[in-house]
């Protein structure tokens, strides 16, 4: 037997398709023999998009419903990350292994005002600076909704994730931060999961990561789901 389902949630403003599919995810899982569990989160791709932000509180229930009865490896980037793992804290039999990336100290120390600005570029479509300027452009993709991804950032956020809360996650975690994410360091996070190691991507940003061939790589090894 090759291994669990894997299943796979992407990051804010993009896709299942855009982020595995495209990055060539999927067909190195199933050249391992592994097939996958693609979620859309809730505003994003072919699911469903609402403009009111208060439809986007449960939104880690999707997910849920999408699992089988039998553990399931996962991997998340960015909002797909926490969304694993705080699934994962609440339903740790429901995993085998975990791989999480593009997450670590902002977990714990969140940056309101970078939020805030965020939350302004999708709405308007308009930024100052480059890395603004990459979520002001992210709904010009085909498909995307710019309400509905404005909604998704403005949602009644339920989720407050402390070392405690991280403890409840008793399987293997595989961090993958790139050493110029904003979303790092790594360290409070791994330091905070009872069985976790990290891989760090040297010279790699957030918006590079799900496509960058060491993060690949390093996953694929972690799941024992490297093609045959």
């Amino acid at each position: 037997m090759a291994g669990p389902d894997v299943l796979m949630v992407h990051g804010f403003g993009t896709s299942f398709a855009t982020t595995w599919l495209g990055n060539g995810w999927v067909d190195l899982l199933g050249d391992a023999g592994r097939s996958v569990i693609g979620v859309d989160l809730l505003g994003h791709g072919e699911a469903e998009k609402p403009v009111d932000p208060e439809a986007y509180r449960d939104l880690e229930d999707r997910i849920l419903a999408r699992l089988p009865l039998d553990p399931v490896d996962a991997v998340g980037f960015s909002a797909g990350a926490m969304a694993i793992l705080w699934l994962a804290a609440h339903h740790p039999d429901r995993f085998r292994r975990i791989v999480v990336a593009g997450v670590g100290r902002n977990l714990f120390v969140p940056d309101r005002e970078r939020g805030a600005a965020i939350v302004e570029a999708v709405r308007t479509g308009a930024a100052g600076d480059p890395e603004l300027r990459y979520f002001a452009d992210l709904p010009e993709d085909g498909g995307a909704d710019r309400a509905a991804l404005t909604a998704f950032l403005q949602r009644p956020d339920r989720r407050i994730f402390t070392v405690g809360l991280l403890a409840g996650i008793t399987v293997p975690v595989q961090v993958v931060l790139g050493d110029q994410d904003f979303a790092g360091p790594g360290d409070p996070l791994v330091a905070a999961l009872p069985d976790a190691t990290q891989v760090i991507l040297r010279g790699v940003d957030h918006f590079a990561t799900p496509r960058d061939f060491g993060f690949i790589d390093a996953a694929l090894g972690f799941l024992d789901a490297r093609p045959f």
